[in-house]
């Protein structure tokens, strides 16, 4: 088992009982320090008190079991404002911006950015602007195959 696993192996309960719905732990080097990043989310808007909350349930959780021999640094975070989207939860965000990549092209584009309009099992409507026209995509939601949220400019 990669560090990775066994770190979210012993904090993803103790997280998930602060209501958190999502946690991804990467373990890296970047310019010469190793990071322990742990990405959590949930559906509510996560705040610097949110993340402090998780860093001091997480730090002794980590000091005790010892897992990781080297030196390190603990980054908390969530996955920010252009978080990675479930396709089987979009519903979730009706009424959002989004980004979706499509297997399948709309009208020649592989990507489209707009307002999430509504979500069935099988479509999923997307209102985007080209140039100055605002365009209702209706999608088979099949054919997308990644989605996040996005900040609309």
């Amino acid at each position: 088992m990669s560090i990775e696993e066994s770190v979210k192996k012993l904090i993803e309960k103790p997280i998930k009982a602060l209501g958190y719905t999502d946690i991804e732990v990467k373990y890296v080097k970047e310019f010469g320090t190793q990071y322990l990043h742990v990405y959590v989310d949930r559906d509510d808007v996560i705040d610097l008190d949110d993340i402090v909350k998780v860093n001091d349930l997480v730090s002794p959780i980590l000091d005790e079991a010892d897992l990781i021999q080297n030196e390190y640094v603990l980054d908390v975070t969530s996955f920010g404002a252009e978080k990675p989207i479930k396709v089987s939860c979009l519903e979730k965000y009706v009424g959002k911006y989004i980004n979706v990549h499509l297997t399948n092209p709309y009208k020649g584009l592989n990507y489209l950015e707009g307002d999430l309009v509504s979500v069935n099992e099988k479509e999923v409507t997307l209102s985007y602007k080209e140039k100055t026209r605002l365009i209702t995509a209706n999608l088979n939601r099949d054919d997308i195959d990644k989605a996040r949220l996005a900040i609309k400019f």
